[in-house]
């Protein structure tokens, strides 16, 4: 039987792993990343593919970096027929990527050569896709370089944000590595290689990317803003400090004002003066507060028509 080693990390990546058990295949060892302290109280937290792989019943491993020589060679010692990742979040050693005899896979979530990099998703959404997708690809020591396998496209519609396409991603990702990985196993799928020419990158989401532009279109700031939904937020500064903006969407007004002026007090939104339209804040969280709804936000402290979100 084919020994696989699968590496991923978030909850992307989970359903995926879950697969390859569910359909019999011989998942010999699980590596993710180690765990993290996660929110204010600083929790240690393990991975969503941790706590998957524990309640499947399979041994986890979990390498600060794959770099260090005796990490890799824990790997290596493994003697894995395939590798398969799916967002693991570290670059592999070459060794791991030539010393199994299938090769190793990855699951990413857009359609390559478009958005290699960390961020794929995000990016895609702010860009303003309508379209998004899955490949499988075999890994080289190039980012998201590799020979293609196989494709999915998905749509992305103006009601799905980062968190949402991540679902149906990872789902997507799930199906599409059940049908191609026979024919990895049995050595007849395709391999087609990248078209160099229409490479773009997804790099990871930078705290530049996060701070909204109000000079900027409001269907610009409208994907910008669920592009980063639900993590890690956009964000404009309000009375010197930073308001996270959880959501929001485009609406009509007849009034006009200078790019980040607020409009009027809506009952369920703020309306801001963008570079070309009006955006409604529905969502926000004000600098050592809750996330809350606008109107609930309205009810405290009132912001006025005229203030300025910079």
């Amino acid at each position: 039987m084919t020994r696989i080693v699968f590496m991923g990390t978030p909850a992307f990546s989970a359903p995926i792993l879950r697969m390859l058990v569910e359909e019999g295949y011989d998942v010999v060892s699980v590596v993710t990343q180690p765990d993290r302290p996660v929110g204010r109280k600083k929790v240690l937290t393990p991975t969503p593919v941790k706590e998957e792989a524990l309640r499947l019943g399979l041994p986890v491993y979990q390498p600060e970096k794959l770099k260090n020589p005796e990490e890799l060679q824990h790997v290596l010692d493994l003697q894995p027929d395939l590798v398969v990742t799916a967002a693991f979040g570290q670059i592999l050693p070459t060794a791991i990527l030539e010393t199994p005899k299938l090769g190793a896979i990855n699951v990413h979530a857009s359609l390559l050569p478009a958005y290699r990099g960390g961020a794929p998703i995000h990016q895609a959404i702010i860009d303003g896709q309508t379209e998004t997708g899955v490949t499988i690809m075999y890994m080289v020591d190039r980012l998201d370089a590799g020979d293609i396998i196989s494709q999915v496209k998905v749509d992305i519609t103006k009601h799905d944000h980062t968190g949402s396409m991540f679902e149906k991603l990872s789902v997507a990702g799930m199906e599409l590595l059940k049908e191609t990985l026979p024919s990895i196993i049995e050595g007849t799928n395709e391999r087609i290689p990248q078209n160099e020419e229409h490479v773009t990158y997804a790099r990871n989401i930078s705290r530049e990317q996060e701070r909204i532009d109000w000079t900027k279109p409001a269907s610009a700031i409208f994907n910008q803003v669920r592009g980063l939904h639900p993590w890690p937020v956009a964000y404009t500064t309000y009375n010197d400090a930073n308001m996270k903006i959880w959501w929001a969407e485009e609406r009509n007004s007849q009034k006009n004002g200078k790019p980040g002026e607020v409009l009027e007090l809506a009952d369920d939104a703020i309306l801001v003066q963008t570079g070309d339209g009006a955006l409604a804040i529905k969502e926000l969280q004000p600098a050592g507060k809750k996330r809350m709804a606008a109107e609930d936000y309205l009810k405290g402290p009132k912001i006025q028509a005229g203030d300025l979100f910079e």
